[in-house]
């Protein structure tokens, strides 16, 4: 074995084999360490316009991320699904199958990133208008947006070849790749905004910037990568085969985000009724709370890339555990970072703005969402266990009906109440549909479980 394979093998992780937990946290603490950075980069974003542009610009910026999420998620879903293609071709050494799913992906992140560049930037100012933004924020919402998405192609190609090498436990390159492109981002930030005067144009060209860097990084990577997921150029394009595998699993995957994304774009174009201060303070508090988020995402992708890799190796019987010391690991997460973020939370928000009634604002969101994202992280962990068993509609549809159909009702009824319209109420609606989308899972998974182990039994028979 060469030096470069003896490389490529340290940052791999043998997943059907030995103890689980302590394997679960090889791989999820980089691709934590990964997730906080790139949030710590993306609070860079909103921290600098908030101290040197203003608080309209704050709310430009801030207010953009439930509609970059409905923009982009359908296609950061395909990237689950090719997670776990990938991962059942490495755990069941089928080369020839992974070498084709690694080259279908690439493919067809470049496809989605132009698709989603064209889109965004035509289409930015009318779905910020269906929003509903605040007339004093939208011409500046608009431009930011307009200049993020010209990285979307970078993000996209980032996105499938980190799936890529998450398939095969390597969580640290991407982890590297992400720090020195998050360091440039904050470097043109400052730059941009503080030097140049920019404003909200210079934070986008920051992230789009580094968004490019990274995937330089990730591509050169998967093209001098020695193992089977070596990328080639003249191999790259889709396989028929492959772009369907990937379809099955990741399309019913981004649908979900997207309609997820959906709901949320509703949720904030409420937020957006109550005017720029609330819109600023929750901006701020969501930012807090993704830090919650993409922490216990971590285990979320762990569980997609442990259970994939072990049904295709055929080792049923330790799905369970998986998914066992997912749930434990990510539940303690977000109860002690969910408590943090509350107790120092005015601290916390003070990072983004000097304004009090924007930190009240911000602080009534933390109370009723941080305190309960354990919750969203136990339904996660339990759709990744589900994912990488090869469900995805099924998933899919009870997160549509429990927490984005729940969700749509409560604010066209409840929240509709004289009495109850109000922001906390608002709010309430995460950790009510968290619950029951939760509850219908942990029944799914019994169902699917049953049926997983049925199969296995008759492939012996």
């Amino acid at each position: 074995m060469g030096d470069e394979q003896k490389k490529t093998k340290n940052f791999e992780i043998d997943m059907v084999r030995g103890p689980v937990l302590m394997k679960m946290l090889k791989f999820t603490l980089p691709l934590m360490l990964s997730s906080i950075l790139q949030l710590l980069f993306n609070a860079a974003d909103i921290i600098v316009v908030g101290r040197f542009a203003g608080d309209n610009s704050l709310a430009a910026v801030g207010s953009n991320a439930a509609l970059v999420g409905l923009m982009t998620n359908l296609f950061i879903g395909l990237s689950v699904g090719a997670n776990v293609i990938v991962a059942k071709y490495f755990g069941g050494r089928r080369r020839k199958d992974l070498s084709d799913t690694v080259h279908t992906a690439m493919a067809l992140s470049l496809i989605s990133g132009v698709v989603l560049t064209v889109i965004g930037v035509i289409l930015s100012k009318y779905f910020l208008m269906w929003m509903g933004s605040p007339d004093e924020v939208l011409p500046l919402a608009t431009e930011y947006l307009r200049i993020y998405f010209l990285g979307m192609t970078g993000m996209m190609v980032y996105n499938f070849g980190s799936a890529i090498l998450r398939a095969v436990g390597d969580t640290r390159r991407p982890l590297y790749y992400l720090a020195f492109s998050g360091v440039i981002n904050v470097a043109l930030n400052l730059f941009f905004v503080i030097s140049l005067k920019m404003d909200v144009a210079g934070v986008g060209a920051a992230t789009a910037i580094s968004q490019w860097i990274s995937a330089i990084l990730i591509f050169r990577c998967l093209l001098r990568e020695q193992s089977d997921i070596r990328l080639t150029l003249r191999n790259l394009r889709m396989h028929g085969d492959k772009v369907m595998a990937i379809l099955r699993i990741g399309l019913p995957a981004g649908v979900q985000g997207m309609i997820f994304s959906l709901t949320n774009v509703l949720v904030q174009a409420s937020v957006n009724s109550f005017g720029a201060t609330v819109v600023a303070g929750s901006s701020a508090a969501a930012n807090i709370e993704g830090f919650i988020y993409f922490a216990m995402n971590a285990f979320y992708q762990a569980t997609i890339s442990f259970t994939s890799q072990n049904v295709g190796a055929r080792r049923i019987k330790r799905i369970d555990k998986i998914l066992g010391r997912g749930e434990m690991c990510v539940i303690a997460v977000g109860l002690i970072m969910g408590s943090l973020a509350v107790l120092f939370g005015r601290q916390l928000l003070g990072i983004y703005t000097s304004s009090d009634i924007v930190i009240d604002a911000g602080m009534e969101r933390l109370r009723i969402i941080a305190l309960t994202y354990a919750l969203g992280g136990a339904m996660d962990v339990m759709v990744g266990a589900l994912r990488g068993m090869g469900y995805s509609i099924i998933p899919m549809v009870v997160t549509l009906v429990g927490v984005c159909g729940l969700r749509v009702f409560w604010i066209l009824t409840i929240f509709q109440i004289p009495a109850l319209h109000t922001v906390e109420m608002l709010f309430l609606t995460y950790p009510v549909t968290w619950t029951v989308t939760l509850t219908g899972h942990i029944i799914t998974f019994f169902i699917a479980r049953k049926k997983l182990r049925e199969q296995a039994i008759a492939r012996k028979l």
